[in-house]
């Protein structure tokens, strides 16, 4: 049928417990909530999600396992994210196709078969707002370091195809930050320089020039330490449809790193209150 939207999410440690939410994040909570809502009138059947704490060495991956369930204790942060149970199922038929078209386009792309692999926080803690009933079929996908930006969007080409073929309705999900030289204190926001770039990129996207947006990333990537070196941006760039309409709903800080949910193609979600630091989008 057709890919339903796609979206940028965050998945910050201090999100993974909505109580425990600092303020300078609850915006990004509360649009991720109501995007949830929104999931539920749709209806998806799929899924695809792709983490930039999924870092995979030479291969592109693909969870094609039937069902997701593990108790995720993240082990960069285990006192934010502790004994933390999920339980999805996936569609492997679907992973299946993804993995064959991109073994038919020469990319190194392999699946995973294994009921035991444990999710990354990048997965658990989006899904967390956005699917919290646990109802709808997920296909995880790493970054992988040894691919290009260039490899990487190309991949999304083929992702892209492989879903708008589909007799499915889709959503895809970048799971990432912008700018990200971590600091420690949560509180702290990247540096001038940083967040210009942030600015610019955000700017490119919400004009949907999504080419100046990728003709940008790997100097942004390289100067603002974007989040898995921007794969994860190149392969939302990549699946974007021109003609969905991006919404900017909310930002926040995380340790020196800029996160944002943005939407593309997304009807009717309800405004949500931005922070000051949003005013550039408007």
């Amino acid at each position: 049928m057709t890919i339903e939207f796609s979206m940028l999410a965050p998945h910050v440690p201090s999100m993974c417990h909505e109580e425990q939410v600092p303020e300078f994040q609850k915006d990004m909570a509360s649009a991720m909530n109501e995007i949830g809502k929104k999931l539920k009138e749709i209806k998806p059947d799929a899924i695809v999600l792709v983490s930039c704490h999924w870092p995979s060495t030479f291969f592109h991956y693909v969870d094609c396992t039937p069902v997701h369930k593990g108790i995720l204790t993240a082990f960069e942060a285990p006192d934010l994210i502790k004994d933390v149970p999920y339980h999805y199922p996936g569609d492997e038929d679907l992973a299946k196709e993804l993995v064959s078209a991109a073994e038919e386009a020469g990319l190194q792309v392999q699946g995973v078969h294994d009921p035991y692999f444990v999710w990354d926080y990048g997965s658990v803690v989006p899904l967390r707002y956005l699917v919290p009933d646990e109802d709808i079929p997920v296909i995880n996908l790493s970054v992988t370091l040894a691919a290009s930006l260039e490899e990487t969007y190309k991949w999304g080409q083929v992702i892209g195809k492989v879903l708008r073929a589909s007799e499915k309705k889709i959503v895809f999900i970048s799971s990432g930050a912008l700018s990200h030289n971590l600091v420690r204190g949560r509180q702290n926001i990247p540096t001038v320089t940083e967040h210009a770039m942030d600015k610019q990129f955000i700017e490119f996207v919400m004009k949907k020039d999504y080419k100046a947006a990728y003709a940008m990333l790997p100097e942004y990537a390289r100067f603002a330490r974007v989040e898995s070196g921007g794969r994860h941006l190149a392969m939302l760039l990549s699946i974007i449809d021109v003609n969905a309409e991006p919404a900017y709903l909310a930002d926040g800080q995380s340790s020196g790193s800029w996160n944002a949910v943005i939407t593309f193609g997304l009807r009717q979600v309800p405004d949500v209150t931005h922070l000051e630091e949003s005013e550039y989008v408007k």
